[in-house]
């Protein structure tokens, strides 16, 4: 299996997309791994960090030809070959174009959201209703960002993933990337409404207690390479 580590591994060329992701909050829950075992595509299963999985909510600012806004709520991976990776359950975003794009060319979860981002001073306010396809699932996430954080291993347990899982025509593929290390700060979760977002993804148990880690980062450029597999079961 990798080592988790902050650096990114050399990605291969040729490298497919660039983005830039600004202004996240990193909202993160342990749970049983046999709890979302079901979750994760063939060839997968998830990863853990002292006996236990996590859960991700991560809203954001995304920058992509455009700038706009998406929310996803992730969990973490490793494959058959030992690589590390993440699985979303949902993207959320206010860009159409990029919702239909995604989900038609890599089959990657996304869903059409209205959405709001404002930051004032050090508190973030992040806001969500879905349009499509699961109805008007929404939430209110609301962080306040504190000192600079110096990550340990659970931080990078977290955040150092240099590719996603996905499972396109009955096949799991490993979508590489790469990406500066973060620059993390504390964080304290002022506001969460869930209103139907975690349950939109069979999850909303956990919008019944607080979360066990919270963090935050002003944001990274990213690049992602071609993808590779399919991963063997």
């Amino acid at each position: 299996m990798e080592e988790i580590s902050p650096l990114a591994p050399e990605l291969r060329p040729p490298r497919i997309l660039r983005q830039r992701w600004l202004d996240l909050s990193f909202i993160h829950w342990a749970v049983e791994p046999g709890s979302v075992a079901r979750y994760f595509p063939p060839g997968t299963r998830p990863d853990t960090f002292e006996g236990r999985t996590y859960v991700g909510l991560v809203p954001f600012r995304m920058v992509m030809l455009r700038s706009f806004l998406e929310t996803n709520v992730r969990l973490y991976s490793v494959d058959s070959a030992g690589r590390r990776g993440v699985v979303f359950l949902s993207l959320d975003a206010n860009w159409l174009p990029m919702v239909a794009g995604s989900r038609s060319t890599l089959g990657i979860p996304y869903r059409w959201a209205r959405m709001q981002h404002h930051a004032t001073g050090n508190r973030h306010t992040y806001s969500s209703t879905l349009r499509w396809p699961h109805g008007d699932a929404s939430s209110t996430i609301e962080t306040q960002v504190g000192e600079r954080l110096e990550p340990g291993p659970l931080e990078h347990f977290l955040t150092a993933r240099w590719g996603l899982h996905l499972n396109r025509a009955g096949r799991t593929w490993y979508l590489p990337n790469e990406h500066p290390p973060w620059v993390l700060h504390q964080a304290e979760l002022q506001t969460f409404e869930d209103r139907g977002l975690l349950a939109s993804v069979g999850l909303g148990e956990l919008g019944s207690r607080p979360p066990d880690h919270v963090a935050f980062s002003s944001g990274v450029p990213a690049r992602f390479g071609l993808p590779r597999g399919p991963v063997l079961r």
